[in-house]
């Protein structure tokens, strides 16, 4: 039986709170919310945190909202944002289509109504499917310390596999992704099986204007992509007639950019073909999304 190591358990009253308590154990206490990904680990003594921070009562940190930033409008997220709460959400799905797209994808409905997209951010999982979605979203990460509030580009939020810029006494709290007039977006995954995680996945953000693409944002998960993202490919679409060459070449650009490994989900050639053709697919998708916005 998989059981696992002693650890202590504190319930939070509050973000200011579960900060301090975090402050107070020391690098070896975890945030725990849905706990997917945190008990398995556990369990196989991969994790043996001495503390267990819960922050499943802290209601500030739920729900979504669309409102004006010093940027513009744009969404926010909480972080204990359930998936099932954020596949339901209406601005979302008029604004970031591409996180319905990646939510339906996402395990099962016992997973997603429990699951949160801080804890999944957090995870920074290579084939975690809502880090490559706010990659191409170009989201802002929210994190409260002791010393106040910081927000952190997505695009720099992961470090490696594993790894985010979230410090060892601080809590993720929010996620904010910019609305764009004239955008569209899209999310398409290859799996073994429905909700399994990904073999390759692609995300795809496009703004339009006068005929030519006037923004674009990608990202790439489970196939080695620098912090999940293709800016080359980015940076090629700019200005270019949104058409199928286009977006065939610009996945053939992202997917020289990615490092996959082989394993049981396949090997590396087959990765970095679904790596160009699943990118020219949601850029695709995004584009038609576009034009009828």
């Amino acid at each position: 039986m998989q059981v696992p190591a002693h650890f202590e358990y504190r319930r939070a009253t509050d973000v200011d709170d579960a900060v301090a308590l975090l402050a107070r154990f020391g690098p070896e206490a975890r945030v725990v919310a849905g706990g997917h990904s945190l008990i398995p680990m556990m369990k196989l003594r991969l994790a043996q945190p001495e503390l267990l921070v819960d922050i499943n009562e802290l209601s500030e940190l739920s729900g979504v909202r669309l409102q004006n930033g010093p940027d513009g409008p744009e969404l926010r997220i909480g972080a204990l944002t359930r998936h099932a709460e954020l596949l339901d959400s209406a601005p979302v799905g008029e604004h970031a289509a591409m996180l319905h797209d990646a939510e339906r994808v996402i395990a099962d409905p016992i997973v997603r109504n429990r699951g949160t997209v801080g804890g999944s951010i957090c995870q920074a999982d290579p084939s975690e499917d809502l880090s490559g979605a706010f990659t191409a979203l170009r989201a802002v990460a929210v994190i409260r310390g002791a010393d106040g509030e910081r927000t952190v580009p997505v695009r720099e939020f992961f470090r490696g596999p594993y790894e985010t810029a979230v410090g060892p006494a601080e809590v993720l709290v929010e996620l904010r992704v910019p609305v764009r007039a004239g955008s569209g977006s899209s999310y398409l995954k290859v799996d073994r099986r429905a909700g399994d995680w990904a073999v390759a996945a692609a995300g795809a953000v496009l703004s339009l204007r006068d005929g030519r693409v006037s923004a674009a944002g990608l990202g790439l998960t489970a196939v080695g992509a620098p912090g999940f993202g293709a800016p080359d490919a980015e940076e090629y679409l700019l200005g270019r007639t949104p058409d199928p060459e286009t977006f065939a070449e610009a996945g053939r650009i992202a997917a020289r950019a990615c490092r996959p490994v082989a394993d049981q989900r396949g090997p590396v050639d087959y990765k970095l073909h679904l790596a160009g053709e699943l990118t020219a697919r949601a850029l695709t998708a995004a584009a038609a999304r576009a034009a009828d916005r």
